[in-house]
């Protein structure tokens, strides 16, 4: 799919969790993730990356605290692809602080570096366990000896997982709550409606209550963008069309919005592709 060279727009987690004025909910969502009790959200510095990297987005959520760089992600589709991707952020962010810094790495002293802690968070409708481990390895031949690794902690926070997490962190269990009320009445109405529905019902005790009512057109513009499977899969089509592959193009035209083979579809295997081609009956014509 590329570098889309597309604009930049907001998500959710990132307008919850990646900004200054909410650093109390992104320092409950760190002391959530890392079982640690820190009070004082202004030792948080927020350096999330601006530039465009993959799709049009730039990385949701990093940050500097007690000597750890942090960067967490939201996905709402599974992406085994993620530690490359961390990778490229954590360099880029590296980038930023030795520049910021006027760090010497070509000198003969040790740099002193902020620790990495790479975090993914996802909500899709393909089950996975409340936590699992994506290696950068994974991504070579299996007798390879790379000299590079990343290792990446992706944490289920459907609502039905990971009960710990989301108990200890208020924003996140409300957040969940949203993603998968829209999911349930998405299947009944359409994505706008669905979202237009659960902004409207969100308990009025909830921290990001008033909000997400205040900015309702700007957050359902969000939830539409992020979760709008069929325009992504549509991009996906009219790419592989350019490069003469009509059989997953016809595919994606066969699938059902919102089904799991169409979130399956991104990142099939060849053989699951083939699998799909049988049972939808797209052959070589």
């Amino acid at each position: 799919m590329g570098n889309a060279n597309k604009e930049y727009k907001d998500r959710l987690f990132h307008f919850l969790f990646g900004r200054e004025e909410h650093k109390d909910w992104t320092l409950s969502l760190y002391n959530a993730v890392r079982g640690s009790d820190y009070i004082n959200a202004e030792e948080i510095r927020i350096n999330t990356i601006d530039d465009v990297l993959y799709l049009g987005m730039h990385n949701d959520i990093s940050f500097l605290i007690v000597g750890e760089l942090n960067l967490f992600e939201q996905q709402s589709s599974f992406n085994p692809n993620m530690p490359l991707r961390m990778l490229q952020y954590t360099a880029k962010l590296y980038s930023k602080l030795v520049k910021q810094n006027h760090m010497n790495y070509y000198g003969s002293r040790l740099l002193e570096l902020p620790v990495p802690k790479l975090v993914v968070f996802y909500n899709g409708s393909t089950d996975k366990p409340d936590e699992m481990t994506l290696n950068l390895r994974d991504s070579f031949p299996a007798d390879a000896d790379p000299d590079i690794d990343v290792r990446v902690r992706m944490i289920n926070i459907n609502p039905d997982h990971s009960a710990a997490l989301l108990e200890a962190c208020r924003p996140l269990r409300e957040y969940s709550w949203v993603i998968g009320k829209i999911r349930e009445y998405n299947s009944e109405m359409s994505l706008v409606d669905a979202i237009s529905k659960t902004i409207d019902e969100i308990p009025e005790d909830f921290l990001i209550c008033d909000l997400l009512k205040a900015h309702k057109a700007e957050v359902s513009e969000m939830l539409e963008t992020e979760y709008n499977q069929e325009e992504v899969l549509k991009i996906v089509a009219e790419d592989a069309e350019r490069r003469g592959e009509k059989k997953l193009s016809e595919l994606i035209k066969k699938l059902t919005p919102g089904s799991k083979e169409y979130e399956e579809v991104l990142n099939a295997s060849h053989e699951k592709l083939e699998e799909l081609y049988r049972k939808y009956g797209v052959s070589e014509d």
